[in-house]
């Protein structure tokens, strides 16, 4: 008697992942920003956001499309 067995199978892609202040000085082919906890720090969303040289390789999630961006009102000056 034999059995029949089946499998099934997930592309699998290497991905990296590490913070915001990580990723200073990191030049990204592709960055995707996940924007769920609200921990931002002056500055961060910019540098998050400059990693990446094509605006096209740029995914961020974010709930209800809104995050807070803490900008110093001093630094304005």
């Amino acid at each position: 008697m034999t059995e029949v067995f089946a499998r099934l199978q997930f592309p699998v892609k290497l991905a990296f992942t590490f913070t915001i202040n990580k990723s200073q000085g990191q030049s990204l082919k592709c960055t995707g920003l996940l924007l769920d906890p609200m921990c931002f720090s002056h500055g961060q969303l910019y540098v998050a956001c400059s990693r990446g040289g094509d605006p096209k390789n740029l995914y961020i999630y974010c709930p209800n499309g809104k995050t807070k961006n803490i900008v110093y009102p001093q630094a304005l000056k």
